[in-house]
């Protein structure tokens, strides 16, 4: 029983860090953490922005207007786990933008020992979930979204494992998104999504399944043009967000901006309202060297932080 606990520490540990914001039935909720440093340099406000195929995680609308290919790779290192993501696009002129992508989150791995305390095993507690994206666009202003993620929750065991259960769960989900650009103001877009709309988490008994954690965000982003006037070489982005239960329960606010210098440096930050672990800010930087675009960013307070250790969130991604 001992064994077993330790095994799902990982799946609960993430159940508790989302309670603040969330339902406390919920399942997977390793489907709320945030991917990419793009996003979290801004505080997660960026349903409304256009990340690179980074974005199909929080809009899939926002891949639809992409013109060149990507590959990316996001890692992220948390109290609650260690993650790493890799996604394929393929913009198709005149149709939309296909991208692939595998999410893997190692929660670590738990030892087994014998009755004298001598390693005998490990149990290896992890998330991995396959998602499919297509966007496109509707007319000049309007895009669309939709991403399919198959998703698992398993734990399995190596060495001497006669006393562990291993096992796994899954379940399937679907995100829907939109964008808009509005009408004689290119400066400013609207968007909207709802995520994690799917199946029940089964890990024991259909009795003990539990639902997705839906979210439904909308939210804004505006290009501030004042700056141009001034420095030409400067541009700013703003937005912000608001996210919330299909039920509008336990709302979320995001708030972030984006400085970018030669469209080449960028620096981020924003400031998140009633987030998920407890985190209160987030701070970014971004570099971009012909096809290869670099970034790294951190949050502020949390669960992370409280423990003593920096979550760290680094982005990879080659344009072809």
């Amino acid at each position: 029983m001992r064994t077993r606990t330790l095994a799902i520490a990982g799946l609960l540990f993430t159940r508790a860090a989302a309670a603040q914001g969330s339902a406390s039935s919920d399942g997977a909720l390793f489907l709320l953490l945030p991917v990419g440093a793009q996003t979290v340099g801004m505080a997660q406000a960026t349903v409304a922005e256009r990340l690179g195929s980074e974005s199909i995680w929080s809009n899939p609308a926002a891949i639809a207007r992409l013109e060149k290919r990507e590959a990316a790779i996001h890692h992220s290192e948390t109290i609650a786990a260690r993650g790493d993501v890799i996604t394929l696009l393929w913009p198709r002129k005149s149709v939309g933008a296909f991208a692939l992508s595998v999410n893997v989150l190692d929660f670590g791995n738990q030892q087994i020992t014998d009755p004298g305390g001598t390693p005998i095993g490990l149990v290896l507690p992890r998330n991995i979930l396959f998602a499919g994206t297509f966007g496109a666009s509707v007319g000049k202003q309007l895009s669309l979204g939709m991403t399919y993620k198959r998703l698992q929750y398993r734990v399995d065991c190596s060495g001497q494992c006669a006393n562990v259960t291993t096992f796994s769960a899954t379940s399937s989900a679907v995100d829907f998104g939109a964008q808009y650009d509005v009408p004689r103001d290119s400066a400013i877009r609207i968007g909207a999504a709802i995520r994690n709309v799917g199946t029940r988490l089964q890990i024991n008994d259909q009795e003990q399944a539990d639902p997705l954690p839906t979210r439904v965000e909308v939210g804004v982003s505006y290009k501030v043009g004042v700056l141009a006037r001034y420095v030409s070489d400067i541009e700013l982005r703003v937005a912000g967000d608001v996210v919330a239960t299909e039920t509008a329960d336990d709302p979320s606010a995001r708030f972030g901006a984006d400085l970018t210098y030669q469209k080449t440096v960028h620096l981020r930050g924003g400031y998140i309202a009633n987030d998920t672990d407890g985190a209160n800010a987030a701070l970014g930087f971004g570099l971009e060297t012909g096809r290869l675009l670099f970034d790294i960013a951190r949050t502020f307070g949390g669960l992370s932080e409280d423990a003593g250790k920096t979550p760290a969130y680094v982005s990879l991604r080659f344009r072809f």
